[in-house]
């Protein structure tokens, strides 16, 4: 009989950012240790990661951390994670390996596995199971305890016709749920999504017409780890007379990589190269980051491509997928390119290049497992609803069915559910560049300030020696108001910020801190007051 806990660090009312602890008796396993990119209005903040601190404090019981496939949302944040806890043991299939060693993560580090090998933890065990997706060695996990199996799908879709390393093994699936299954872990994406999710995945045809009706040079924008889009292209393009230019050191290190590893299959001879790039009958393949959505191809409208320059006579076609975060920089680009004068194609409504469960798909997963639980994880909370109404459908019993946040923990003691509400802290991390510690709300706050209101700095000097002011205060604004057309209110910025260094000086004491609040007080009400503006205001005031 065990004590088992479930939560989710983050992945939980949120696309992206996936990582869910089980904790069985003391030991905790990690499954997928993913990031979210930003939004908008979180000003210069590159992506965001879990708050790994319950993992930090609790390093000691950690068994390993389980990978399920190569995209950003699932194994993003490790090397964010190995900063933290340099010689925690990352579990991945060998295409994922590679994934995790380009984005920076040591090899000394990850355990690489191969489906439906067994991984004993004392009295738990964990095997993987291959599932389909739109990356290669994409894998299910099964957590075995002594109280029954807990399952984690990753992402999936059911397709029988994808084979290969794209294979999804239903039959030990189904063997998994014979021998009885306590809880499954399943996304949620695509659960409004009526039907399967195939054929809408396949866009072989697609690009196979859309190579034929344009004769002149084509552009194919991709995200470098949809390994499936890119076999895809590289079908559509065979036996057409063209060649392909790779565009890129990373979508190029991918598919040497792929192509070296049989996980790419490509015609002899349709690989070009820089020479080839002029060609009318070219494709090339530019890849985007979802981090800087259409950041290269916006490179090239604007001629600051070193190798490519774009022409009228090009088609562009975003074969990757559109997130709400970059819809107005989509729509932007869209407009100038074809001001530009290019033909620009979007991959149409009734295809998907996301890879995820529709309804069906999840009811013939939970079908096949057949948990006792049943706990819908992967996307915002409406995702996960219609995730849970899928469950109810196929009978699983509505006490049956688990609804959490991030940091809410369930508790399943004897294989029974508990009623309880406890939970751990979990916060947003937000990542700028290079460094892994956290920016904070309070940047994010001064940031949205500075975009919003701008910023004034006031400066001033005084005597060391004679307790007078010697120089100042001078004023700069940026992001304010223009100096040259605002020398009145400038003339009373300084009128108001000498009246409070002057108030603050005595013969033998100067209170800078005090001098520095009162004219953050005073001046902000005054710019209030004529602006209805509140500016960053920082006072400089030194002695010499």
């Amino acid at each position: 009989m065990c004590n088992i806990k479930i939560f989710g660090l983050g992945g939980l009312n949120e696309n992206g950012k996936n990582c869910y602890v089980v904790d069985v008796d003391d030991d905790l396993f990690v499954f997928d240790c993913g990031l979210k990119y930003a939004t908008g209005n979180l000003l210069g903040i590159d992506y965001i990661i879990p708050d790994f601190s319950y993992l930090i404090n609790n390093k000691e019981r950690i068994k390993g951390i389980f990978i399920s496939h190569g995209h950003q949302e699932n194994m993003g944040s490790v090397v964010d994670l190995i900063d933290q806890i340099p010689d925690i043991k990352i579990y991945a299939t060998k295409y994922t390996k590679f994934c995790l060693m380009e984005d920076g993560v040591d090899e000394k580090n990850i355990e690489e596995i191969k489906a439906n090998k067994k991984i004993s933890f004392g009295k738990c065990s964990i095997f993987s199971l291959t599932v389909s997706h739109s990356c290669p060695d994409a894998v299910m996990y099964v957590l075995n305890t002594p109280d029954g199996a807990i399952c984690y799908t990753g992402d999936f879709l059911i397709d029988p016709s994808m084979m290969g390393n794209y294979d999804s093994d239903l039959g030990k699936i189904a063997y998994v749920g014979k021998q009885g299954v306590l809880c499954l872990l399943c996304e949620s994406i695509f659960a409004e999504k009526y039907g399967h999710t195939s054929p809408k995945h396949k866009l072989q045809d697609f690009f196979k017409e859309l190579v034929k009706h344009h004769e002149k040079r084509i552009i194919f924008s991709v995200l470098p780890n949809h390994l499936y889009t890119i076999q895809e292209i590289f079908n559509a393009v065979a036996s057409t007379h063209r060649k392909v230019i790779v565009m890129g050191k990373k979508l190029q290190n991918v598919i040497n990589y792929s192509t070296a590893n049989n996980y790419l299959t490509i015609e002899e001879g349709i690989l070009g190269d820089l020479s080839n790039l002029k060609e009318d009958n070219a494709v090339l393949l530019v890849s985007d980051d979802k981090a800087y959505p259409y950041a290269n191809l916006n490179k090239i409208l604007n001629h600051y491509d070193k190798f490519i320059d774009l022409l009228p006579t090009d088609t562009v076609v975003f074969a990757e997928p559109k997130y709400d975060s970059s819809e107005k920089i989509f729509v932007k680009l869209e407009n100038e390119l074809s001001k530009y004068g290019c033909s620009v194609i979007d991959i149409p409504d009734k295809y998907t290049i996301l890879q995820h469960a529709s309804k069906e798909d999840l009811m013939l997963m939970i079908k096949l497992l057949n948990p006792k639980y049943y706990m819908p994880v992967k996307g915002d909370y409406r995702y996960m609803v219609g995730n849970a109404n899928v469950a109810s459908d196929v009978n699983i019993p509505s006490e049956n069915i688990i609804l959490k946040q991030n940091g809410d923990i369930v508790s399943i003691k004897d294989k029974v559910l508990e009623e309880n509400f406890n939970h751990i802290k979990v916060d947003d991390i937000f990542i700028d560049g290079n460094s892994s510690d956290d920016i904070g709300d309070l940047v994010i706050k001064d940031r949205e300030i500075l975009s919003e209101n701008g910023i004034v700095l006031i400066s001033a000097t005084i005597s060391k020696k004679d307790k007078v002011l010697l120089v100042g205060p001078e004023v700069t604004t940026r992001g304010f108001i223009y100096v040259k057309d605002s020398r009145e209110m400038i003339e009373e910025i300084k009128k108001i910020c000498e009246e409070v260094i002057n108030r603050n000086i005595t013969p033998n004491y100067v209170d800078y801190n005090l001098i520095k609040t009162q004219i953050r007080e005073e001046l902000g009400n005054y710019l209030f007051n004529e602006t209805e503006c509140k500016p960053m205001i920082i006072a400089v005031v030194q002695e010499v």
